[in-house]
C-alpha cells in the first residue's frame, strides 16, 4: 500500500488523533470511500469504526474514529460551521497535483488560519507536484521526499501512423498484444470519457481474447462495479479507466499500461462565457501518474500512444481548475464566510482580473449583489443552497412562481450527468426506448415525467426489477439513485428555510418562468434554418438528442451551452421574450430611433428597441 493508507498510521503512532480527527482528504468520492476500507482492514477495524469517511450524501464514521476520510468538498463545507477547523489536530490534503477549485481553495484557506492553529499539522501530498512552489506558499514548510520500492518501467512510444487514426482501435491493438506477450498480467488502459470505454469493450469483445475480462473503470459507476476491479480473478483483466484511476486509486496486480494522452478538460471561455469539456493531451505530470500504475508487482511497461516528441512538448503541469472555470461560487462563498476580497485571497495561482469579473457579473445577473458588491438577501439565501448558484437562483424563483416542488426535481438534476443514457451504437434504440418521456416543447418537462413514472414504478417494482426496467430503458441506475439523494438534501435545505412545496397543480409556463430566472444570459432566438442567435453574438443549435430540437421554437432558454464538435444548447424549453423584459431588466440596455410624428395621439413617438449583451 501507498502514502494514502500509510500516512494515516504513521500520525496514529505519533499520537495524533488525541485532540482531534485526522483529516484525510482525497479528490474523488470513490478514493475516500476505497482508501478508508484499505485503512480499516489494515488496522483489522471495522470501516465506521477507528476509521471512517463521508461523502457527499453518506457517512460512515461514530464516536470512535480517529481517522476520517473524505472528499475536499466535504471539508470545504465544514468550513461554514467551523471556521477554524478545530475538530481537526491533524490534515492530509492528498492528490494536491490535481489543484482542483476545492483543493486551491483549501490550500488558501489553510494558509489562513495556520498562524491562529498552531497546532494543527498539515501535510500536503502528491506524487508529481511542484514541491517548491508548494513549499514556498506554506512559507517554506519541510519537504519530505520517499522514494518508491516499485520495479523499473518501461515507457515505449507508439504514435499512430496517421494523424486522425481511431485512438479507441489503437489503444485496444496495444492491449491485444500485451495480453498475448510471454509475461502475462493485468493491463490498465486510459481513455477520456465513459463512450471510449464502451466502445473499447465493444472491440475487445470482439476480439474474443482467451481468458481475457474487460473491467469498466469510471466514477459513476456502482460501488459493486467499481470494486470488481479490485478483487483478482482467474484470467487476465484489462482495467478500461477514465482518469479515476490516474491517481488515489491503485488497482492491484496491473503490470501493464496502455494510455491514450488525452483527457476531457474543463475550461471557461471568458469571450463567450461557456464551460467547454474539449478532448486534450494531458501534461507530463498526468503522464507519469498514468505510467506510475504499473511496475508494482514487477517490472512494467507503459506503451503511450503518442511520440516522445510530443511527450516532451507537452506543459510539466496540467493548469489548475480556478484558471479555467467560472469563479461566481467561490467570490459567492468567500464573501459568506467573511473572507474578504479574492484578490487578496492567498490562492498558490491567484486568478486574473478578467476572470474575477465574470464572477461578480454572474452574480450580479443573479441579484446576489448590491449595489456595493455585498452580498443582497437573495445572495445569502444562493450561499445556504448546496448547489450551483445559477440553480440556487431557480430555486429561490419557483418559490415565488408556486412551483418548488417540480423545480426541486428539475434543479436536482441539472446538478448530476443526465441520468438518461444514448450510447454511441445504440442511440436509436435508447431514443425509441425513452420516447415515453419526451415533451416536445421542453426537455424540463421531460425530465418531470421521468421522475414520476420512475418513482411510481420504484413502488410497484423490486430492487432487481426496477434496476432491469432501467437498464432496458438506457437509465444510468447510480445517476438516478444520485438524483434522488440530491433531492432529498435540496428538499431538506428548502425547510430550513422555512419553504414548502406547493400542493397545487402548476403548469409549464410557471415552471419555466422560475428556471429562467438563473438563465438570462443562456437564450436564443432563432434566426436561420436551425441555427439560433444567443447573447454575446452567440451562435449556437440544439443538440440533436433534445426533444425540443425537431419544434425548434423560436425562443428559448438552455440548462447548458457546451462545445464539442460545434457549439449546442442541452436542456431547452420554449420560452416568451416579454418575460426576459422582466426579468433582466437590470441587465438591458434601451436605445431609441426612428422618431416620428404620430398624428392620432399628437405625440412625437420613437422605437424602443431593448438588447442584452448585444
Amino acid at each position: 500500500s501507498g502514502k494514502p493508507t500509510q500516512l494515516p498510521k504513521l500520525c496514529l503512532e505519533l499520537d495524533r488523533g488525541t485532540r482531534g480527527l485526522i483529516g484525510h482528504t482525497q479528490p474523488r468520492r470513490i478514493a475516500a470511500r476505497t482508501v478508508a476500507s484499505r485503512i480499516a482492514e489494515e488496522l483489522r477495524t471495522p470501516l465506521g469504526g477507528l476509521v471512517g469517511y463521508q461523502v457527499r450524501f453518506t457517512e460512515q464514521s461514530s464516536e470512535q474514529t480517529l481517522i476520517k476520510l473524505m472528499t475536499d468538498g466535504v471539508l470545504l463545507a465544514e468550513i461554514g460551521r467551523d471556521p477554524l477547523l478545530a475538530r481537526y489536530d491533524t490534515l492530509i490534503i492528498d492528490e494536491a497535483h490535481e489543484r482542483s477549485l476545492n483543493i486551491d481553495f483549501l490550500l488558501g484557506y489553510l494558509k489562513r488560519i495556520l498562524p491562529q492553529r498552531p497546532d494543527l499539522q498539515v501535510i500536503i501530498t502528491s506524487a508529481t507536484i511542484d514541491v517548491a512552489r508548494f513549499a514556498a506558499h506554506f512559507d517554506s514548510a519541510p519537504v519530505v521526499e520517499v522514494s518508491g520500492r516499485g520495479y523499473p518501467v518501461e515507457i515505449r512510444y507508439r504514435p499512430p501512423a496517421e494523424e486522425d487514426a481511431d485512438p479507441v482501435a489503437a489503444a485496444v491493438a496495444a492491449i491485444a498484444e500485451l495480453v498475448d506477450s510471454p509475461e502475462r498480467g493485468d493491463v490498465l488502459a486510459f481513455f477520456s470519457s465513459e463512450r471510449e470505454i464502451r466502445e473499447a469493450s465493444v472491440l475487445l469483445r470482439r476480439l474474443a481474447l482467451p481468458g481475457v475480462a474487460a473491467l469498466p473503470l469510471y466514477a459513476r459507476l456502482s460501488l459493486a462495479e467499481q470494486n470488481r476491479v479490485f478483487h483478482p480473478g482467474r484470467g487476465v483483466r484489462v482495467v478500461l479507466a477514465t482518469n479515476v484511476a490516474e491517481t488515489s486509486l491503485t488497482v492491484p496486480g496491473i503490470r501493464y499500461v496502455v494510455d491514450t494522452g488525452r483527457a476531457r478538460i474543463s475550461r471557461y471561455s471568458y469571450r463567450t462565457k461557456v464551460q467547454r469539456l474539449p478532448i486534450e493531451a494531458i501534461s507530463q505530470a498526468s503522464a507519469n501518474q498514468r505510467a506510475g500504475r504499473c511496475g508494482r508487482v514487477g517490472p512494467g511497461i507503459c506503451v503511450r500512444l503518442y511520440a516522445e516528441a510530443d511527450f516532451a512538448a507537452r506543459p510539466e503541469y496540467t493548469d489548475p481548475e480556478i484558471l479555467r472555470t467560472n469563479l461566481a461560487a467561490v467570490i459567492l462563498r468567500m464573501l459568506d464566510l467573511g473572507l474578504g476580497d479574492i484578490r487578496e485571497f492567498p490562492f498558490l495561482d491567484p486568478p486574473g482580473q478578467r476572470q474575477i469579473n465574470d464572477g461578480f457579473q454572474l452574480l450580479q445577473e443573479l441579484d446576489a449583489l448590491d449595489g456595493d458588491g455585498r452580498l443582497s438577501g437573495i445572495g445569502r439565501t444562493l450561499a445556504r443552497l448546496p448547489v450551483d448558484p445559477r440553480l440556487g437562483r431557480m430555486l429561490i424563483a419557483a418559490g415565488a412562481e408556486g412551483c418548488l416542488r417540480e423545480v426541486l426535481v428539475i434543479v436536482a438534476a441539472l446538478s448530476i450527468q443526465d441520468p438518461r443514457e444514448r450510447p454511441a451504437d445504440q442511440r436509436q434504440a435508447a431514443d425509441e426506448r425513452q420516447r415515453q418521456w419526451r415533451d416536445e416543447h421542453s426537455d424540463f418537462v421531460s425530465l418531470l415525467k421521468l421522475w414520476s413514472d420512475l418513482e411510481a414504478r420504484r413502488q410497484e417494482l423490486s430492487r432487481s426489477a426496477f434496476e432491469r426496467y432501467c437498464r432496458q430503458h438506457f437509465l444510468s441506475v447510480p445517476r438516478l439513485r444520485e438524483w434522488r439523494d440530491l433531492h432529498h438534501q435540496l428538499h431538506l435545505a428548502c425547510r430550513e428555510l422555512g419553504w414548502r412545496d406547493n400542493q397545487q397543480e402548476v403548469t409549464p409556463r410557471q415552471i419555466h418562468r422560475a428556471l429562467l430566472r438563473g438563465l438570462l444570459t443562456q437564450v436564443g432566438m432563432r434566426a436561420e434554418a436551425r441555427e439560433y442567435q444567443g447573447v454575446r453574438n452567440l451562435k449556437f443549435q440544439i443538440f440533436p438528442g433534445s426533444g425540443v430540437a425537431k419544434a425548434a421554437p423560436r425562443w428559448l432558454m438552455a440548462a447548458e451551452l457546451g462545445e464539442t464538435s460545434r457549439l449546442y444548447a442541452h436542456l431547452c424549453a420554449a420560452i416568451e421574450p416579454e418575460w426576459l423584459v422582466e426579468f433582466a431588466g437590470h441587465l438591458v440596455r434601451k436605445s431609441y430611433g426612428e422618431p416620428h410624428y404620430n398624428p392620432r395621439s399628437g405625440q412625437v413617438m420613437a422605437v424602443e428597441k431593448q438588447t442584452l449583451y448585444g
